[in-house]
Order: structure tokens, then C-alpha cells, then sequence
């Protein structure tokens, strides 16, 4: 009877030893698309601009909805960063998605210019989507997590420019 009792307290025992999971896992990033839409040249006062539209995905492992307050981030194409991206009011379904649109309008700097002319002309670019992001935990208040990667990959789309 020692012996039948023991057994299962042995496996309790171990088990508890055992690492656990974490108790609120980390929303995944992946950008869905980076498009090009327009660039155009200085004139007059006017800046030399990038139109693009950036598709992010956010995805909750979480067993409970969470609500990112904001996301944050510093979009880079091969190495220059080139500007912002802000994402307000994220909400997430229990384990579930979101697919977020951020339409970015971004200065074109002697140091920037040719990865966009290279995006625009059809050519390969890296990027990568560096940020942090703040969850609203309610009566638990706003943590930010972050820096890191939030997303990273190859840009290429169909040339909007013939040269």
C-alpha cells in the first residue's frame, strides 16, 4: 500500500521540479506587406517623401484577450532607419490576431534615397521594425516591453518607377 501511495507522490514531486511555462507569453510581430506607393522629389518648400503602407500582424498566445495600448517602432530598410510607426489601441482575442495598417509618409534623406529608389525600381531591400510595446493590464497599470525586433525580412515589389 506504501508502495502505491508513493509512486504518485514521487510524480507530483517531480513534477513540480519541473521548469514552468511562463504565465503571460509575449504577442508575436510579423509584417504581412511593405508597399511602395509613391516617391516623390523635392519642390519648392515641399520635401522629397515616401508614401508607404506598412500590414503588421500581431498575434496573442495568450488563453486571455490583451489590449496593446500602443505599439511603437523605427522602421529601417538596409540600415538606414527611416522613420516611425506608432499603432494605438491593439486589441487581441485570446489566442487570436490582429492585422494592424500603419500608411506611413516618410522624408527621403540623401542617406536613405537609394534604398527607396532601389524599392521603387524593383530591386530587393532589407528592413527590419525595431520598437517596444505597451500593454494595458487595467488595474495592473501599462507595462512596455521592449526594445527588440519587433519583425524583419526582404522588402521587393513591382516597380512603380520605369528608370
Amino acid at each position: 500500500m506504501k508502495k502505491l501511495l508513493l509512486a504518485p507522490l514521487l510524480a507530483l514531486g517531480l513534477g513540480a521540479c519541473a521548469p514552468a511555462q511562463p504565465l503571460v507569453q509575449v504577442p508575436t510581430f510579423e509584417v504581412q506587406s511593405v508597399r511602395l506607393t509613391r516617391l516623390s522629389l523635392p519642390s519648392g518648400r515641399d520635401p522629397a517623401l515616401a508614401n508607404l503602407t506598412l500590414r503588421l500582424r500581431v498575434q496573442n498566445p495568450n488563453p486571455v484577450p490583451v489590449r496593446l495600448a500602443n505599439i511603437a517602432g523605427r522602421f529601417v530598410i538596409d540600415g538606414q532607419e527611416v522613420g516611425t510607426v506608432n499603432l494605438p489601441n491593439v486589441s487581441l482575442p485570446a489566442r487570436g490576431e490582429a492585422e494592424q495598417r500603419a500608411d506611413l509618409s516618410l522624408p527621403v534623406t540623401l542617406q536613405t534615397a537609394g534604398a527607396f529608389l532601389r524599392v521603387a525600381r524593383g530591386q530587393e531591400v532589407s528592413y527590419r521594425v525595431d520598437g517596444a510595446f505597451t500593454a494595458d493590464l487595467g488595474v495592473l497599470g501599462h507595462p512596455t516591453f521592449g526594445p527588440f525586433t519587433l519583425a524583419q525580412g526582404v522588402w521587393q515589389q513591382p516597380a512603380i518607377l520605369p528608370f
